[in-house]
């Protein structure tokens, strides 16, 4: 009888928790979304595999930057969570960009682009990086000049823009490269759980995830990229340090020039956010626990224990999905043709 007992008591045990469990995923579920199973549809750019394998070889192409060093992949490591591991990247005449790269995985879910959102897709993403003078430094003029110099590149986008009378153009650089990140979606843990798998997160992480959005953390971060969507002021209860937020870099306001906008940007998506330190802008927490932290204080104004915090790293670790299997692509050979690096670009720095 006092076995039965026992049994009977872990039997209720379990069973409360799974309940427990139910009701938080059917709040979650309203907060958030499961990534899809299928590559998501992206706006004015039927995606085919054709698209997907030129955008591909372009965004592991150094030749698309002037100096024939730098690809996409430079900044957005795909072997590294989609980012570089820098405070800021290392472009042009190894000069320092201005602020953290964002990681390029499940970047498609995310309303705009950059952390300040002054692309409104993907596609206009890609433009900028290779004509900023300290990322690639590069000339659409002078990218076409190199894919049209290479017979494969010219006869790559002919199939991927079939149709078109002028398939090399900047704008289908742009939408090709879309095509590919578009196809960088990581499932994880946590859409699994969200799907129905009970033991696909450990309790710890189901504890974070009830802090989460107990606390508010999920009014800015939420959907299917939890985050990547809306803009916020970095301080809106308590401003962090000049050392975390620089006075000099304003955030959106030099997008909008609206007062309104200082040192807003836009909230970050946190998907695999694990293994993508440094974190912030600025790049300069490298403890995702210390971050959690400072936005707990910065924009709830809750001061978190140390235990809380953990819970809630936990949680985010549910974030770290599976990346895309990749194989580097072989790209097309130089020709006479083809536009050298420029010597002085090298050796500047």
């Amino acid at each position: 009888m006092f076995k039965s007992l026992i049994l009977t008591s872990a039997f209720f045990v379990s069973a409360t928790q799974v309940v427990v469990a139910q009701d938080l995923r059917e709040v979650a579920l309203d907060i958030f979304k499961p990534l899809p199973s299928t590559v998501p549809s992206v706006r004015d750019n039927p995606i085919t595999d054709a698209k997907i394998d030129l955008g591909k070889a372009l965004f592991f192409d150094p030749r698309m930057s002037a100096s024939g060093v730098f690809s996409c992949n430079s900044c957005h490591n795909l072997a590294t969570g989609g980012d570089d591991n820098l405070e800021t990247s290392i472009g042009h005449g190894w000069q320092r960009g201005p602020r953290n790269a964002p990681t390029v995985l499940n970047s498609v879910f995310n309303e705009a682009q950059f952390w300040d959102g002054r692309a409104a897709d993907l596609a206009e993403q890609a433009k900028g990086p290779v004509q900023a003078g300290v990322e690639m430094a590069n000339t659409p003029q002078n990218v076409l000049a190199t894919l049209n110099s290479m017979p494969q590149y010219v006869d790559w986008f002919g199939s991927a823009f079939e149709g078109d009378s002028d398939p090399v153009t900047f704008d289908n650089f742009a939408k090709a490269i879309e095509a590919y990140e578009a196809t960088l979606i990581t499932p994880a843990p946590f859409d699994a759980w969200l799907n129905g798998d009970e033991n696909a997160m450990s309790e710890q992480q189901l504890a974070g995830l009830e802090k989460f959005v107990d606390l508010g953390c999920a009014s800015c971060h939420s959907g299917v990229n939890l985050g990547g969507t809306g803009y916020y002021p970095f301080g809106l209860i308590e401003k962090p340090g000049a050392d975390v937020l620089p006075e000099g870099d304003k955030g959106r306001f030099a997008v909008t020039e609206t007062a309104d906008d200082e040192y807003v940007f836009r909230a970050a998506p946190l998907r695999n956010i694990a293994v993508t330190a440094p974190y912030f802008h600025s790049g300069k927490v490298w403890d995702l626990q210390v971050a959690v932290q400072i936005m707990a204080e910065s924009q709830l104004g809750e001061e978190l224990d140390n235990q809380s915090a953990a819970e809630i790293v936990a949680f985010l670790e549910s974030l770290t999905g599976e990346i895309p299997a990749v194989t580097y692509p072989v790209l097309p050979a130089e020709t006479k043709d083809t536009p050298r690096p420029s010597g002085d670009v090298i050796s500047e720095g």
